[in-house]
Formats: C-alpha cells, structure tokens, sequence
C-alpha cells in the first residue's frame, strides 16, 4: 500500500534522526521483549536500514530490524544484506509483519504526497505500533517521520506514538547554517506548506531566528554555543521538550501541540 519513491538515498544520511531515536526510545526498546524496528521506504539502496540496526543495537542489543520497500526489485537488490537481525520484505504503509514494531522510521517518503493524504497515514502507522502498556511503564511504539537533504545536515521529523504525535525535532550540522528558519525547506509534508504568516510553525521560525539574532555575541565561542543560547531562550515562550544534551547536538524538540498546524 502506497506510491514507489525516487529510492535516493546515501550513507549516513539519517545519522541525525538514528542518534535521536537511540536516546529518546532506546529504553522502551530494552524494554520489549522482542523490540522489532521498521526502516520503511528504504529506496534504492539498503544503507539506511543496515545502519539503523547497527546505531540502535548500542542502546537496545537485541533491536531487529526489517526493510521494508514496494518495489519488489528493491528488496530483491537488498537480499544479499541481510544477517542475523536484518531483513528485507516486500510491502508499504500496511507494514507487513506479524508483529506490531516498536519502532517504524520512514525518511523522506511522505516527501512526494499530497498533504491531505498524511493524516490517513498517519493513523494507519500509528495503528500499526506496539500498544502502550501502562503496567509495564512502556507509552508503546513510535514512528518517526521527517524529512532530509542529501547529505543529511538539516533534518525535521515528526515523533508519533500510538495516541498520535508527539513532538517535533529540528536537527542541523551547525557549521552549514545561516539561521534558524533554514530549516524550513526540510519541513515534513504536514508542515511545509504551513509556514507563512498565521501559522504556528511559521511564528516558531520567526522567534528562533529572532533568538539567533540576540544571541550572536556567543558566535565568538563557535556555532554550538550559539544554538544553545538561542534554544534557552527560545524555550521561555515554546515547550521545549529536551535540554543541553541534545541542544549541543544541533537539536531542539518542542510538543507537537504548539506546531500542529491552524484549521
């Protein structure tokens, strides 16, 4: 179920996103019992999905990962990857496994939709995550989707549980960035064509540039600090989800909620 991609894809290009996931869903994966990941819409070439397993097995070691592609000659080209913990399968947004996954990442193939079509598929990835289990402290799976260039130096992606969305992830290398709102180009389908005036993603932009601007003094002491002192202030006026540790790693998440875009 769904649309074959363009299939590009390179080395290390979702680094930013798979460092993410290890450090904000390493410890629901521990936790499972058979913690299964999705690398959905992989492309062309398998690289992503065999970097997947090797980036999540240093927070969860007996994370599993399955690739998984529509076009069946790009399952047929990834075969020969495959290893104790990584297989390829044929399918699409109906996820064809037979166990709900803990995790399904889907980079960069919502790209080419219409933004009237994310919200079904959505719900029917969402449908398809491990269940909460509140007995067992788990909030259940999490798909993440976003968007990236081709080198994989700006990245945004949406973090979504069963229940729905979550949060939104800016991630850069700092050294390539101008400003903030740079970003915007890398906005997934659902915001992309939400940043202009009115809009919440379009008002975050602007104040992050904004606190950018005042915070060039720290430009002295490179890029980094600059970006740390920019996302502090930023966070007295946007729920800013995490702290200095993933701020010096050139991210800021913020709640859903206060992106999710204007009726």
């Amino acid at each position: 179920m769904g649309t074959v991609t363009r299939g590009t894809t390179n080395p290390n290009r979702l680094r930013r996103m798979d460092r993410w996931i290890s450090a904000a869903h390493g410890a629901e994966l521990r936790r499972a019992a058979d913690p299964v990941a999705v690398d959905l819409g992989y492309g062309a070439a398998p690289w992503t999905a065999v970097e997947l397993l090797t980036r999540l097995r240093t927070s969860a070691p007996r994370a599993r990962v399955v690739g998984v592609e529509i076009d069946p000659a790009r399952v047929a080209a990834a075969r020969p990857y495959e290893r104790a913990g990584l297989v390829f399968r044929h399918g699409g947004f109906e996820v064809p496994l037979p166990q709900r996954p803990h995790l399904i990442r889907a980079a960069n193939v919502l790209r080419q939709y219409d933004e009237s079509e994310v919200a079904a598929v959505w719900a029917r990835l969402c449908a398809r995550l491990a269940p909460a289990d509140p007995a067992a402290g788990t909030r259940g799976g999490l798909l993440v989707e976003g968007t990236c260039d081709e080198i994989g130096r700006r990245h945004v992606w949406v973090a979504l549980g069963p229940e729905g969305p979550r949060t939104v992830t800016f991630a850069t290398r700092l050294g390539s960035l101008e400003r903030p709102s740079d970003l915007a180009e890398r906005l997934p389908k659902a915001l992309i064509h939400r940043n202009v005036p009115g809009e919440p993603v379009h008002s975050f932009l602007r104040d992050f540039d904004r606190a950018w601007a005042a915070a060039a003094p720290y430009a002295s002491y490179g890029a980094r600090q600059r970006w740390i002192r920019s996302v502090r202030d930023l966070a007295a006026d946007w729920p800013v989800t995490d702290g200095p540790a993933r701020w010096r790693q050139g991210e800021v998440t913020v709640r859903w909620a206060a992106l999710a875009p204007g009726i």
